[in-house]
């Protein structure tokens, strides 16, 4: 691999890192705080990205209908959480699962009816719209760069209000252990709703990153949430830390992977097998490095002691 192509691939590989901690950020801290499974968490990714759109639409500014997008994604989430999840924090696993499920099958079939079954993307701002010289003879996005600065930027307020804030405090108490904290005189309930509103907003912030750069379409934050699942469970259930760091690692190996596993096959195959056998392996890697963490670490990399 060339050093152009390398480098190219380790920033796509960071963008891509930084979007899915946005939505494992969320997922963690649902899962680590009111130990709830949301499969219905990914489909807040697409829900951000067609609302981005449809305010796009109405103010053609791309800050006004970012702002407006994650407001209206906060409110779907809280919303979600009054009416649905709620009445499922006391159920056993299935029962959330099977639930969370049938949302996603809903919010997914809404989105194709409002907006069509036809993919659709959001323009790049203006002011980002463009590229710059990463060496000699070629160029990289400034949009690209710009994500990775604003999924870095999030993880840092993130990490300070949950490290020097009240409520992070209480977050970081619950995660470690609910049953104190509500025995505390704590609106252990309020404090669910704060949790899941906020995860469900970093989810609609990922989506509203995404939808310059991939097409929006009903059904779009599905497979993203398996890998979401992989990067909480590498990095620890309930940890922020734990997540930011797999989440890197996660798109890293996977981006790399991508390139590099084909050439690595051709070392010990045949170029007809090796072309067959690259692309296979490619997309098992994140479960193979999945696998050997939790051999080594069952809690994973950073499992939550107070959200760690």
């Amino acid at each position: 691999m060339s050093t152009t192509l390398l480098l190219i691939q380790l920033l796509n590989g960071l963008q891509l890192g930084v979007l899915l901690f946005l939505i494992a950020a969320g997922l963690t801290l649902v899962f680590g705080v009111m130990g709830f499974i949301n499969l219905a968490h990914g489909v807040q990714y697409m829900v951000g990205a067609y609302l981005a759109v449809a305010f796009y639409g109405v103010t053609e500014h791309f800050l006004a209908a970012m702002v407006l997008a994650l407001l209206a994604a906060l409110a779907i989430g809280l919303a979600l959480e009054f009416l649905v999840f709620r009445r499922l924090y006391h159920r056993d696993h299935l029962d959330q699962v099977l639930a969370t499920f049938g949302v996603i099958l809903f919010l997914n079939q809404a989105a194709k009816t409002i907006f069509g079954p036809t993919p659709l993307i959001l323009p790049t701002p203006e002011w980002l719209d463009g590229s710059f010289l990463l060496v000699e003879g070629l160029l990289y996005p400034w949009y690209r760069i710009a994500v990775i600065v604003a999924g870095l930027a999030v993880a840092a307020l993130l990490y300070v209000l949950v490290r020097h804030t009240k409520v992070g405090m209480l977050v970081r108490a619950g995660a470690a252990n609910p049953q104190m904290v509500s025995a505390l005189g704590v609106d252990i309930e309020r404090l669910f709703m704060i949790v899941f509103g906020f995860g469900a907003m970093l989810a609609g912030f990922a989506g509203v990153l995404a939808a310059p750069i991939f097409s929006v379409e009903p059904g779009m934050g599905d497979d993203l949430l398996i890998v979401a699942f992989v990067v909480i469970i590498i990095g620890g259930i309930g940890s922020i830390k734990g997540a930011f760091i797999a989440a890197l690692l996660v798109g890293l190996v996977d981006t790399l992977g991508r390139t590099l596993a084909t050439d690595a096959m051709k070392l010990f195959f045949d170029v007809s097998s090796a072309n067959q056998i690259g692309p296979a392996l490619a997309s098992m890697l994140i479960y193979i490095l999945m696998a050997a963490v939790l051999f080594f670490r069952p809690t994973g990399l950073f499992p939550a002691k107070g959200m760690a």
